[in-house]
Order: structure tokens, then C-alpha cells, then sequence
């Protein structure tokens, strides 16, 4: 496999979520597997343990009836040998196995070293001095009542099979004539650690095939759920090659990978419909700008082959409306590009009043109705005063004799700019559409009362990117377009 290919190969969400499963339960079995046997020899070990317990208890019981050393019932030494061990460390009973062979274990209630042994005779022979009365370790004991001690030893029962684990324990009793000594009796541990080898082996056996399952379940399991995945990709390649009318399949399940779909599919019509618009604002711009450049051209072809015809007006008014065209495209670019506005204080009533004092070749009258107060905004003054001269631009081309601006607050405080015409209003069906680029009605449609259709969709995005609405009512007569903005400092 080439390098590129393998490294590809190993990116596979497929590939990696199938090896990081596989190591997972791998680990988790091993870890599992590691507790489970050290339970298993704890239980073992646990029983053999009860087991010499056991053995020792019956010993000590015999030997506190009285029963001579020689006569003592042993089992067999092979799996449970027994030794009675003197306090000077002899050999007083044993199975034939063990006969001649040293005690089985170091340890015991008399086994003490020798500074203890030393420390033990002057402690004798203070409490001879002191307490005569004194009950020594000659006295019989209740074997029942006894407490063993335990250890693990390796002994040798059968010279032929070599050294055995034995857990062994170790009680203390009193045999005939009051003489102190220690039973030791033990118990194999060779089933307890045939168990776990066993046990163990057969972990090491079943652990591969099971690991193998685990992988090809998980790698049918991914492969089954990223088959919609893959079905969306190979979709949105065939619809990077330009057809946008094309959705990826939803594979109708309420899960992630269905609700990617459904995101997906809806991103995909709201890019459609993004790129249809543009196409449109496109095509109606160029549209727009073929009128006064075709007539510009006329003109000039005109005036170049007669010049006594030539019409100035007539030249710098395409102009003019060639540079607002202009301007407005430009605008409307910035906006769609996300442009936002500056945060400048505005105090619209001086805004209100700057900009109208500068307009010179209105139609009709404009009515100015504005509080002594100030009442602020935030936001750009240039794009606030390019709403309200379209607003107004819109006003003059419908208004029959006057147009009225006010600014005032309404219920909830926020700032309220309203121009108000007495032309013949807007149609109820047309409210919303006549704030779409390039959309005019049917009585502004002709080039010299009606403009290009960008006016109130400038007006639209620039209160909308204020943080406020705009929406048409009707005059008393005419039309009322009302402009609501958030105060500023709020």
C-alpha cells in the first residue's frame, strides 16, 4: 500500500474508531481478567487456609485428650502434612513422609529469637522472685480457643517431586505431662495455583478471538452508521459542480447524523436562494445601468455628428442618476459583505433639521415636527442621513402637495423617525415587497418619476443593522413609513 494511500487509509474515522475500541476493551479484559484471578487465588489460598486451620484444630484436639504422639490420627502428608514441634524445636510426631525431616516452618507462638529467648529467662526470674504463684505454659489450653498463625513454605514431602507451595498453620498446644509445643499442619496449594493457570490460559486463548469479534463488530457498526455520511458527501461533491436545486439525503433517523442532514440540506437552501438573489440584484443592475449609459451614448454619438443638437440637461441628469446608481450598489456591497455601522452618539433632531435645510430642489414642502429635546441614537450619521433622504426622495416622488417628518419616542421609549406623504399610499400587498431591491410599483415605473428600486432596500438594511424595523402604515391620506431605533444607551 503507497504511502499516501496508508496514511488516508489510517484517517478513516472507520479505521480509528474500530482500533480505539478494540485497544479499549483489550485493556479493560486485561485489567478484568488481572482482578478476577487475583480474586480467584484469594479464595484458594483462603480455603486452604481453613482447610489447615482445620487440620491443626483436630490435631490439638487429640493430643488434649490425652492421645499418645505415636497414636495420633494424620492425614495424608502429601496434601495436608502435620508435624508437633517442641519448644526446642524437635520433631515429637510426624507422618512417615516427613519423618527425619526438620520442622516445616520458622514461625509459631514459641518461635522467638534469642534476645527475645534472653529477655523471656529474666522475666522468669523476676516473676519466680515476685510471683510464685504464678500459672506457667505447662498448663493444658482449650486447642478450640486457640488462635493460629499462618504462612506460605515450600516443602518437600516426596523427594522424587521436589518442593510444593503449602499454606501451613500454626497453633499452639499442651501434650501429655503439661509439655508445651506447636502443631503445624499445611495444605497444598497446588490446586490453587493449577486453578489460576488454568484460569489464566484460558483468558490468554479466548482474549485474541475476542478482541476479533469486538473489531469486526465495531468496524460493521461504524460502516453501517457512517453509510449516510458517505451518501451526503458524494451528494455536496455533485453539488460543488453548480447545482445548487440538488439536497443531500436524509436518512430519516432522529439522530446526529440525521439532523446534519436536515442542517445541511437547509444550508443548502438558503445558499440557493442567497445565490438566486444575487443573481437577480446582478442581472437588474445591469439592467439599470444599460438605460443611462445606452442613452448617454446616444446622446454623445448625436452631438458628436451634430453638435448644435447637443443637450447638456439631458447629459448631466444620466449622469447623475448614473453616479446615485453607483453609490447605491456600492452601499447595498458593503452591507451584504457585513459591514457594520459606527457607534456615534446622533441627535436625530439635529440631524433632522441639517439635512433638510440642505435639500434645494424639492417638489413639494417638507413640514418639519421635532421635540426641543434632544433624542439620541447610536449608530453612523452618514447611513442615518442616507435613510432619511431616501425616505424623503420617496415621499417627494408621491406627495400630492406636502411631506411631513416627525421624531419623537413612543410607548417603550425607543426613538421614532416617521415621514408622512399625501400621495396616493401604499397597497396593504405591497407593504413588505417595496422593500426589495430593485422592486417599484406599477405607478413609479417609469424613468423619470421613478428611481431604480434601491432606495427602501437601503433604507431596510441600514435600520435593520441599527438595531431597529421599519414598516409602512397609512397617512391621512398617503403613506407613513415609521423608522424605530433603539435609544442610545440602551
Amino acid at each position: 500500500m503507497p504511502e499516501r494511500a496508508a496514511r488516508a487509509w489510517w484517517r478513516s474515522v472507520r479505521v480509528r474508531t474500530t482500533v480505539a475500541a478494540t485497544v479499549v476493551v483489550a485493556v479493560a479484559l486485561t485489567a478484568a481478567g488481572l482482578v478476577v484471578l487475583a480474586v480467584l487465588r484469594h479464595n484458594l489460598v483462603h480455603s486452604a487456609e481453613m482447610q489447615a486451620e482445620s487440620t491443626a484444630q483436630d490435631v490439638a484436639t487429640q493430643l488434649a485428650t490425652g492421645t499418645d504422639l505415636a497414636r495420633l490420627r494424620l492425614p495424608d502428608a502429601e496434601s495436608e502434612p502435620v508435624q508437633v514441634v517442641s519448644l526446642d524445636r524437635r520433631v515429637l510426631a510426624a507422618d512417615d513422609d516427613l519423618a527425619g525431616k526438620p520442622p516445616m516452618a520458622e514461625f509459631g507462638p514459641y518461635a522467638k529469637t534469642s534476645d527475645d529467648d534472653d529477655e523471656d529467662e529474666e522475666d522468669d526470674e523476676e516473676d519466680e522472685d515476685e510471683k510464685p504463684g504464678r500459672e506457667s505454659l505447662s498448663q493444658p489450653t482449650d486447642p478450640t480457643a486457640a488462635d493460629a498463625e499462618f504462612g506460605d513454605v515450600r516443602l518437600t514431602v516426596d523427594d522424587e517431586d521436589g518442593p510444593h507451595p503449602f499454606r501451613v498453620a500454626a497453633l499452639a498446644v499442651t501434650i501429655r505431662g503439661g509439655q508445651p509445643a506447636t502443631v503445624y499442619a499445611g495444605s497444598s496449594l497446588a490446586t490453587a495455583d493449577s486453578a489460576v493457570a488454568d484460569a489464566r490460559q484460558a483468558m490468554l486463548i479466548g482474549l485474541p478471538p475476542l478482541l476479533l469479534v469486538v473489531a469486526l463488530v465495531t468496524w460493521l457498526v461504524t460502516r453501517r452508521a457512517l453509510r449516510p455520511v458517505e451518501a451526503i458527501r458524494r451528494q455536496l461533491a455533485e453539488i460543488m459542480d453548480g447545482d445548487l436545486s440538488l439536497r443531500v439525503p436524509e436518512p430519516g433517523s432522529r439522530d446526529e447524523i440525521g439532523r446534519l442532514a436536515s442542517t445541511t440540506n437547509a444550508t443548502l437552501a438558503a445558499l440557493e436562494e442567497s445565490t438566486e438573489r444575487q443573481r437577480r440584484f446582478i442581472a437588474d443592475a445591469a439592467h439599470e445601468l444599460r438605460s443611462p449609459i445606452a442613452s448617454l451614448r446616444t446622446q454623445l454619438e448625436v452631438a458628436q455628428a451634430h453638435p448644435e443638437l447637443l443637450e447638456l440637461d439631458g447629459l448631466i441628469g444620466d449622469t447623475i442618476r448614473l453616479e446615485h446608481l453607483a453609490a447605491d450598489l456600492l452601499l447595498l456591497a458593503r452591507l451584504d459583505a457585513g459591514e457594520q455601522p459606527r457607534a456615534d452618539r446622533v441627535d436625530l433632531t439635529v440631524l433632522v433639521r441639517e439635512e433638510l435645510e440642505h435639500r434645494v430642489r424639492d417638489r413639494v414642502a417638507v413640514r418639519i415636527s421635532i421635540p426641543e429635546a434632544p433624542v439620541a441614537v447610536t449608530g453612523s450619521r452618514t447611513q442615518l442621513a442616507r435613510v432619511l433622504g431616501n425616505l424623503v426622495d420617496n415621499a417627494q416622488r408621491h406627495a400630492a402637495n406636502t411631506v411631513d417628518v416627525a421624531v419623537d419616542h413612543d410607548a417603550d421609549e425607543r426613538v421614532v423617525l416617521s415621514v408622512t406623504d399625501d400621495g396616493p399610499g401604499v397597497p396593504p400587498a405591497d407593504r413588505d415587497r417595496i422593500f426589495q431591491r430593485f422592486v417599484r410599483l406599477d405607478d413609479a415605473r417609469s424613468r423619470d418619476d421613478g428611481g431604480a428600486g434601491l432606495g427602501l432596500a437601503i433604507v431596510r438594511d441600514v435600520v435593520e443593522r441599527h438595531g431597529g424595523t421599519i414598516h409602512v402604515t397609512d397617512g391621512t391620506p398617503g403613506a407613513r413609513f415609521v423608522v424605530t431605533l433603539p435609544a442610545a444607551g440602551t
